[in-house]
């Protein structure tokens, strides 16, 4: 066996293998902390929370009921002037948008290598689901895979995100436990807290430098949402 065929088998044997679970003393803490009850009033709380917290790192939030989530990207897109809307044909939200007839649509469905010119160019906006996101920080979870790889949250200027407010959670460590991570994490779990930005030249704030420039989440709630 080569060394990097040795190298490669033993990457394959770690990803496969599961992670520990957290430090008790860690665990303690947490338990000892006063946690938000699941019920229906303490999870609209928390969608708050999080809508408030990710609002002040400058991203754009619209609280829409999931059945009309679609009409509300319509409205999104239209006032952005998209006219190249990147989405994963394979996810049910990107079904829905098929279904629906957005306009400018760019489906993402073949190996980078083909487009990848085209990718960083030619397409305005991508839209993406999440696996939840933390209330504590403002922060989205965004969970890649083959169908919605990493490439579409982070290359073209607008990030189009959906979170369902059943899916946010107080903080990091109860996403940690309760998504069970431990059981296997992708390539890249990606923590989106606002657009792209970095004060690296002259401590100036600039927005966009590693990344999307405008991060617009739809935060899809009941139907009695406003």
């Amino acid at each position: 066996m080569s060394a990097r065929e040795n190298i490669f088998r033993k990457l394959r044997a770690a990803t496969t293998a599961p992670l520990p679970s957290p430090d008790a003393a860690i665990a303690a803490h947490y338990a000892s902390l006063p946690r938000t009850a699941q019920a229906d009033l303490a999870r609209v709380q928390l969608a708050k929370d999080f809508a408030e917290k990710i609002t002040a790192w400058h991203a754009e939030v619209h609280i829409v009921p999931r059945s009309t989530w679609v009409d509300k990207l319509k409205e999104v897109v239209a006032a952005k002037g998209i006219a190249s809307l990147l989405y994963a044909p394979a996810t049910t939200h990107g079904k829905a948008l098929a279904a629906a007839g957005v306009a400018g649509l760019k489906p993402y469905d073949q190996p980078i290598d083909g487009w990848k010119r085209e990718l960083f160019e030619n397409v305005d906006a991508a839209i993406t689901g999440t696996r939840g996101a933390i209330a504590e920080t403002g922060t989205m979870i965004v969970w890649p895979d083959a169908d919605e790889p990493r490439l579409m949250s982070l290359v073209p200027p607008i990030h189009i995100a959906l979170v369902d407010a059943d899916t946010v959670v107080p903080t990091l460590y109860d996403a940690i436990t309760q998504q069970k991570w431990s059981a296997g994490l992708p390539t890249n779990a990606l923590l989106i807290t606002g657009p792209s930005k970095t004060a690296d030249i002259q401590q100036t704030l600039a927005y966009g430098a590693h990344g999307p420039k405008e991060l617009i989440v739809l935060l899809l709630t009941g139907e009695d949402a406003q």
